[in-house]
């Protein structure tokens, strides 16, 4: 008998008149939400300005979306394409089923096409965006919940997750409730890599790759637990194969990229109507603070030159040439 557990809601959608409220659609904007604006305060800070990231976001969210669903429809085609089922499932995105690396995937590709119009450096814009998108995943984690999915095995501790549905192979009882472990994991994430930019001052990619390798690290052992439906290769399952993978990579990228291009980049994005940009200073004048949501960062006013001492009877005033960040 179970003394204590997470109850699973009774559905995942709620009728306000005519229009379905679906839990899982719901976590995926909220935690869109969530991303952009954290990563608008993290722009600014850079030097970056306001509405910036919700541009590019425009980009790279639907790309992102296409890609989650690529993934998962690839890497579970049966559910779609085996007998008995009906391929028009596969666009059915409310129903649940993102594969989180073809999102991010497919979403670097929109990024990236939303940064080549406005001159900007992707690295930097993912540095900027990279803790929000952490944030999103443990927001996005709930629609798991609300679908009665992706749980682990059985298990009779107090913060188990009850399946009460019985379709598509489900059995009514108590599980682990990994999508809880990976929203937790994933604040830890966020967490870490504010604090690591602001201990470090992490540019040219590098807080987005220890984002994807600090994930991948806790998606492994996650991974483990489940126990719905996947191919397996060598005893393991294929998510923990791509979370193995992406880890090296990222892991690879970030010592490189420290030993090419130490520091942090000076220049984030062009001034608007001008042919000069603006530049955040480095860790000469300023320090970074995060505020209680951990959200942005402070860095100092940038000095400018000193004027020139006068040589003759007039004195001519010699400033800075560019917006400091």
């Amino acid at each position: 008998m179970e003394l204590a557990f997470i109850p699973s809601p009774s559905r995942g959608v709620v009728h306000l008149g005519p229009i379905p409220l679906r839990g899982y659609a719901f976590c995926i904007i909220i935690g869109v939400f969530l991303a952009v604006w954290l990563g608008n305060r993290r722009w600014i800070a850079r030097g970056g300005r306001a509405g910036t990231v919700a541009d590019i976001a425009v980009w790279a969210v639907p790309f992102g979306l296409v890609g989650g669903r690529i993934y998962h429809v690839i890497t579970d085609y049966e559910l779609y394409f085996g007998a008995g089922r009906d391929w028009v499932d596969a666009f059915k995105i409310w129903e649940g089923g993102l594969g989180i690396w073809g999102a991010i995937a497919f979403g670097a590709v929109g990024a990236w096409i939303g940064c080549r119009q406005r001159g900007i450096p992707l690295p930097a814009y993912a540095d900027a965006v990279a803790p929000g998108i952490a944030l999103a995943q443990a927001i996005g984690r709930w629609g798991n919940w609300f679908n009665q999915e992706l749980y682990g095995r059985p298990t009779d501790l107090p913060w188990a997750v009850e399946i009460t549905a019985s379709t598509d192979g489900r059995v009514p009882g108590t599980y682990h409730p990994t999508f809880l472990y990976e929203s937790l994991w994933c604040v830890g994430v966020a967490v870490l890599v504010i604090w690591a930019d602001r201990r470090f001052r992490l540019g040219h990619g590098r807080a987005f790759a220890l984002y994807v390798a600090s994930y991948c690290a806790g998606r492994f052992w996650i991974e483990y637990l489940r126990v719905d439906e996947a191919h397996h290769i060598f005893g393991l399952r294929l998510n923990n194969w791509t979370a193995l993978l992406v880890f090296v990579l990222a892991v690879v990228y970030f010592v490189l990229s420290l030993k090419k291009r130490p520091g942090r980049e000076e220049i984030v994005e062009p001034a608007e109507g001008t042919g000069t940009t603006d530049s955040t200073e480095g860790p000469a004048d300023g320090a970074d603070v995060a505020d209680a949501a951990g959200a942005a960062e402070e860095t100092g006013d940038g000095a400018g030159k000193e004027p020139r001492k006068p040589r003759g009877p007039t004195t001519k005033a010699a400033g800075s040439g560019a917006d400091k960040g």
